[in-house]
Order: C-alpha cells, then structure tokens, then sequence
C-alpha cells in the first residue's frame, strides 16, 4: 500500500484531540507520518496532544505556534508531506481502523482519481452516533461537478487527497469553508472516488461547526463558485442561472431552522429560475404548514435517520 502522511489542525479541542489521535493509531494501515500542528489553541489541547503522542506508534511531529487559520495551518501541513497520499483529520472528528487503508486501496486502482471520499457518521459530544450522511447526500463516483455545483461535497474526515494534485491547488487561505473551493478546482482536475460502503469516518456536529451558521456557508458556496468560475469552464450566464437555483432550494434550509423572512425571500426572488413546478409547489407547501407539524415532521426524520445510523454503527 502507498505511503501516506496524516495530518490534524488542532484548535482548542481539548476535549477530543484525544479521542481523534487515537483514532489514528488504531488505523489498521499506520500513516507514514502524522503532522499535527496547534493553531494557537487557548485551552489545554497542547498538553493532551503532547502526553498522547507519547503513544503513537509511527513517527509524529507537533508544532505549536501562533494562530494563522484553519487554510495556512493545512497548506504547512502539506508542504511537510512527501508520501503519496495525504489526509487531515479535524481534532474533534474520528476515523475506524479501517479508514486509511480502505481509501489508499480506492486510489492505488483508480489512478485518475484526485481523491477517495464516503459517507460519515454525525456523532454528539459523547460519540454517540446520531445520523449518517448516507441517509441525505447523494454523491457522485467520478465526475464530482455537478454535484459539487448543488452543492453536496464530502466531509473533510471522510477524504484522502493524491498529494500530487493537491499540491497543485492548495487551500485559499482567505476562504471561510476551507474545502469547498479546494473541492471545486480539483473537480476539474479529475475523478472523485466514492466509497459507496459504510461510513468509514465520523464528523462531530456541535456548535462552533462553520455549518451551524448556514448563512455565512450559503454566501460562501456563492463567493467560491464566483472566484473559480473561469477556471470552471462556466459562462457567466450560467453560473447566475446555476447560483438562482442553489439560493431557491437554500430556502428550505432557512425554513427548517425557523428563518421564514429569508426563506421567503430567496424562494420569491428566484422562482424563474426552477425547472421544475413540482419544486415551486413543495417548497411552496413548507411555508402553509404550520411551524408546529413542520417541527414534528422534521423530527420524526431525526429519529427515522437516528435509528438507521445507529444500526451501521453497531455493525462496526
């Protein structure tokens, strides 16, 4: 199996950098080397790495420094790496034992692939597994843009890059979502790999998540596709055409988190631009319904994709 180099931006997640370290260790194909580098962590997350790190069993490096951001903080961590494969780990996610050598596997026989990625597992503060991106994202194996253009794109615990196409783009360093524009330029680069079996990664949603203020990552998605547009291929046309579609089905979002006013407004402002009248008529029935029976919809979905998820997890 090819060589890879492991990678964790620690920032003040004393509480579970732990947990994630050891979720490297346990890897039942052992990274080459494992990088983590402490963005200006405020509480004690460099003492719990250094005292975890005593057991690692590869070779490991910590850096600790000042904070410069998520973006700076994985491009030094990239150009440290000299293996053929690279992946990072945010210090508050987990991998099971058999995330990296499932996903070096997917690379080492799809040589057009940039990147391996699957489904993950959302877990709680305890670890308690509480929904699976399985149950809603509708990925794509191989050509990644128009999935990515939707948007849906992976979770950044469930990919491994080919270090060779990642050098060539890197991370914006000025880019709120470190990944999406990272996720764009290399979609035109080549494949996306998509491990189609169970989630192999978990992604722990809690509130400082950048998805936990969906509008700033809604503006974001818009900002990116705009900076990246040329390089895309895409008419300006197009885009606009594109970008009228995502703030119309961004609507429901906003209802769903109780934002009727901007709900309302992104779904009036871009009803020309949907293709089809079923869309304009179910986005249209979420705002008759009263907020009381949406909020009792919606919950029994939590519990339905709970239920489901917990049953992968246990065969794991």
């Amino acid at each position: 199996m090819p060589d890879v180099t492991v990678a964790i931006p620690s920032y003040n997640h004393a509480l579970f950098v732990e947990r994630t370290l050891r979720s490297i260790f346990a890897q039942t194909l052992p990274p080459k080397k494992l990088i983590v580098v402490d963005d200006g962590s405020k509480d004690e997350s460099v003492a719990v790495i250094e005292r975890t790190l005593r057991d690692c069993p590869f070779a490991s490096e910590l850096i600790v420094r000042e904070n410069r951001g998520l973006c700076a903080t994985l491009n030094e961590a990239l150009l440290k790496t000299e293996t053929e494969y690279f992946a990072y780990i945010s210090s508050d996610d987990l991998w099971l034992p058999g995330f990296l050598s499932s996903r070096s596997r997917m690379l080492n026989e799809r040589p057009k692939a940039v990147l391996a990625y699957g489904y993950s597992f959302l877990i709680d503060d305890d670890d308690v597994v509480t929904d699976s991106t399985r149950n809603w994202a509708e990925y794509a194996d191989g050509d990644a843009l128009e999935m990515l253009l939707f948007p849906i794109h992976p979770t950044s615990a469930s990919v491994l890059y080919r270090t060779e196409s990642i050098s060539q783009v890197r991370w914006n360093e000025d880019s709120i979502l470190e990944d999406y524009e990272l996720y764009l330029r290399l979609a035109v680069r080549g494949e996306f790999a998509l491990d189609k079996s169970d989630p192999l990664s978990a992604w722990r949603i809690h509130d400082h998540n950048t998805s936990a203020d969906f509008e700033r990552m809604m503006n974001e998605w818009l900002a990116a596709q705009d900076r990246t547009r040329a390089e895309l291929g895409l008419p300006e046309s197009e885009l606009a055409l594109r970008q009228a579609r995502l703030r119309f089905r961004c609507a429901k979002d906003f209802l769903r988190r109780g934002n009727r006013q901007t709900a309302w407004k992104l779904f009036s402002e871009n009803l020309g631009a949907v293709e089809r009248k079923i869309d304009v008529l179910t986005t249209f029935f979420r705002f008759a319904v009263p907020r009381r029976l949406f909020s009792m919809m919606s919950q029994w979905r939590q519990r339905k994709n709970f239920d489901v998820a917990r049953s992968l997890s246990q065969k794991r």
